[in-house]
């Protein structure tokens, strides 16, 4: 595997196509418009050069790493390669119609994955002719930091196609975690309640969100909910929320909560619109 398409270019799919070409991967970037995909190579220029500005990254490598990575507007283009990860939002009908464009312009020996937080992976692979070379690969956000990636096999996932991928992820570095194809798989199942129970104290008028995010800073998460939804974006938060609820059919400890859908409604994203739980003073390009 030398080739990786990485299929959306925004905060997740930025972070994927830089991790893979820090790798040594060729990587193409693909995504609706030019003006898209520039936003999104500004990104991955300032990640890579504050990663050599404090030591973390060789600048011979964030060299390489630019030179490695290729844009397209073209599926077709996109399609031609060894690994394509799909990280467009998370809606089952978006993703299905992208994987189903694809699977038809795509080699034979191509694999197929997806970045999707909670959606079921046999429901994406359904959409295509390849169920045996399908799998989830979610990454965590930042992508291009952390070191956790699920690998969700579907149930006609081939062997050969999880050993390739797993090859993949421990090449960015990363540890690789298999799981079964169930909703929101582990990460995303466990962290609902964190999530949950943080909007229900909000909503009672419990604490504010920066006691919240300190009282949970102070027994060891590295962020607090209110904190890690920002970074991750409302918009995010509510429709893997959401997904996951109706994945459980209504399960009530599932349920998302009006103040999710008030923050979206009125545009406060997080930090890609420069205010969420928290004001920022810089949004995301």
């Amino acid at each position: 595997m030398q080739k990786v398409a990485i299929i959306g270019g925004g905060t997740m799919g930025a972070g994927i196509a830089q991790a893979s070409a820090l790798a040594g991967y060729e990587v193409i970037l693909y995504d609706l418009s030019a003006e898209l995909l520039a936003q999104s190579l500004d990104g991955i220029w300032a990640s890579l050069d504050k990663g050599v500005a404090r030591g973390k990254t060789a600048a011979a490598d964030a060299t390489a790493a630019k030179a490695a990575l290729q844009t397209t507007t073209s599926l077709e283009t996109a399609a031609h390669v060894d690994l394509i990860i799909e990280a467009a939002p998370e809606k089952l009908a978006l993703k299905r119609d992208i994987f189903a464009a694809l699977d038809a312009t795509a080699p034979e020996h191509t694999i197929l994955g997806s970045n999707t937080s909670s959606l079921s992976i046999n429901a994406l692979a359904g959409a295509t002719h390849r169920a045996d070379r399908f799998l989830g690969i979610h990454f965590f956000n930042p992508a291009q930091i952390m070191q956790l990636v699920e690998l969700i096999r579907g149930d006609f996932t081939s062997d050969e196609t999880v050993t390739a991928v797993r090859t993949y992820v421990e090449r960015l570095g990363k540890t690789a975690v298999l799981c079964k194809d169930t909703p929101a798989f582990i990460v995303n199942r466990v962290a609902r309640p964190f999530y949950g129970e943080a909007f229900r104290l909000l909503g009672e008028n419990a604490a504010d969100p920066a006691t919240i995010d300190k009282l949970m800073r102070s027994i060891g998460f590295r962020m607090g909910p209110f904190e890690l939804i920002d970074l991750i974006g409302c918009d995010v938060n509510l429709a893997v929320t959401q997904s996951v609820y109706d994945a459980y059919f209504q399960e009530p400890k599932y349920r998302p909560h009006p103040i999710q859908k008030r923050m979206v409604e009125s545009g406060r994203l997080g930090r890609k619109t420069g205010r969420g739980f928290y004001p920022y003073d810089n949004k995301e390009k």
